[in-house]
């Protein structure tokens, strides 16, 4: 039988390890940390009955994913808000979308029109778009019609696409939704994330797993294990002369680590790539305990999963260019998740869980805690006052609960527009590090960051070719 040992157990190692072990590879995964899920796992961390999620939180991709439409994993239920993503402004109004486009026309009023002129035929096809744009560039489409209708769209940089829009509150709307890029707004094709998930929420929605997003890591491991796979926790690698004996090794790690790890086996060419990647603006994160959750200003925050905190247009783009050029903003973008009102298992009574964090520099190194409840309470006085309960995790503290999320960098590299086409290098085959069977498997390679588990997908079915042909 032929063997795989996958290092690094987040979403996308698990993903490559369920692939492997379901062609009949034996398989085992090596963690680091206590526990496998990396930035995919929940708890009940700060108040008992309480369920976070940790990092990955609402999964605009996940029922797009060709991972889980094929392995159609048992014990995962999605649950969708009533409103997909609100952003309000001070005048007490809100930009929001709900997946239907009739009902987003009544949330965007007049440009409720021009909104579905621009994601409508995309959302129609997402899931067309999405078997493409889950997939290295460099490869011939299977829809070329569609995924060249996507890209003339997302050329543009997200402040050109913008002038689309009449109203203050669709204009915020869509910052909100483009800054999910971690990138200066200003730069060609950061209209490129933005496009995607409003597409999926509109295709799909912005979906949460009930239980918190550990069950789809809980259902990755059982995969795995009825396969024949093995999981071990508590295993640092840190150069492949550790490893037992195996075909083909998966590293579900980022450039930097695969370097140290693999160390003079690397070609010179693929060395020198990985030690260029770079890695983009933090996060700093703030989760909440909050008595009869957050009393929003306006109507349509109440009622999504997601809120985008950052004020009008203008001020969503000067805080991400600032935090690209290593500045932390006054008022900061703020990404608000109230995953309670998709999943009400979540709650303690009238408790509920509020996940929350801001765009800061890389490596930001200060406090942003005061940043992040100023900007909520700023669009729901009285919050404070509710709030029963809170835990901080600063950039530091993200890179040490999972390594790959490098100075607070949680989406694997750079959204810049070279490392939103091509990474972690220039390649058609971007997940092969030049050593025969031993590939990259993390979010640092197309598609990119998310729990769809393509990364690991994709990463491993290219090493199921190597291996059948050698």
């Amino acid at each position: 039988m032929s063997t795989a040992i996958v290092v690094g157990g987040g979403p996308n190692g698990l993903a490559a390890a369920a692939r492997l072990a379901r062609a009949g590879v034996s398989v085992t995964v090596l963690e680091a940390a206590p526990t496998v899920g990396g930035g995919a796992r929940s708890s009940e961390y700060l108040v008992p009955g309480l369920l976070h999620d940790h990092c990955s939180a609402a999964h605009p991709m996940a029922l797009a994913s060709p991972f889980f439409q094929e392995a159609n994993l048992p014990g995962i239920e999605w649950c969708s808000p009533e409103i997909d993503c609100a952003h309000p402004l001070d005048d007490g109004s809100a930009g929001a979308f709900a997946r239907s486009f009739d009902v987003t026309d009544e949330l965007l009023g007049g440009d409720g029109r021009r909104w579905r002129r621009m994601f409508g035929s995309t959302a129609a096809r997402f899931d067309e778009l999405f078997s493409d744009i889950s997939q290295p560039v460099l490869r011939v489409p299977r829809h070329p019609l569609t995924l060249s209708n996507f890209g003339v769209r997302v050329l543009p940089p997200a402040t050109t696409l913008a002038r689309v829009w009449k109203s203050s509150q669709a204009r915020a709307l869509w910052a909100g939704v483009a800054a999910h890029a971690f990138w200066r707004l200003d730069r060609p094709l950061t209209s490129a994330v933005g496009m995607t998930l409003t597409a999926a929420a509109h295709a799909h929605g912005w979906v949460v797993a009930k239980g918190g997003t550990q069950t789809i890591v809980d259902a990755l491991v059982t995969d795995i294990i009825a396969h024949g796979g093995k999981i071990e926790t508590g295993v640092r690698v840190t150069s492949v002369e550790d490893l037992p004996e195996h075909d083909m090794l998966l590293l579900d790690v980022v450039p930097t680590t695969a370097l140290n790890i693999l160390g003079d086996r690397l070609p010179v060419r693929v060395a020198k790539a990985y030690r260029k990647f770079s890695h983009g603006p933090g996060a700093f994160k703030v989760d909440l305990a909050v008595e009869g959750g957050i009393p929003w200003s306006a109507e349509a925050p109440r009622r999504a999963g997601t809120v985008h905190v950052g004020g009008t247009f203008e001020e969503v783009v000067a805080s991400e260019r600032a935090v690209v050029d290593g500045k932390m903003p006054d008022a900061p973008f703020v990404l608000v998740g109230q995953q309670y009102l998709a999943d009400p298992s979540r709650s303690s009574g009238n408790v509920h869980p509020i996940w929350a964090y801001a765009h800061v520099p890389h490596g930001y190194s200060g406090d942003a805690t005061e940043s992040i409840m100023s900007q909520i309470e700023r669009f729901a006085p009285g919050f404070r006052d509710r709030v029963v309960g809170m835990a901080v995790r600063s950039t530091t503290e993200m890179s040490q609960y999972n390594e790959n999320f490098v100075g607070g960098d949680i989406i694997g590299g750079a959204g810049s527009p070279l490392q939103t086409v091509f990474r972690p290098r220039v390649s058609a085959n971007p997940y092969a590090t030049g050593i025969p069977g031993v590939y990259l498997c993390s979010s640092s390679t197309p598609p990119g960051a998310g729990a769809h588990g393509m990364c690991g997908a994709n990463a491993a079915d290219r090493a199921l070719v190597w291996h059948s042909n050698r």
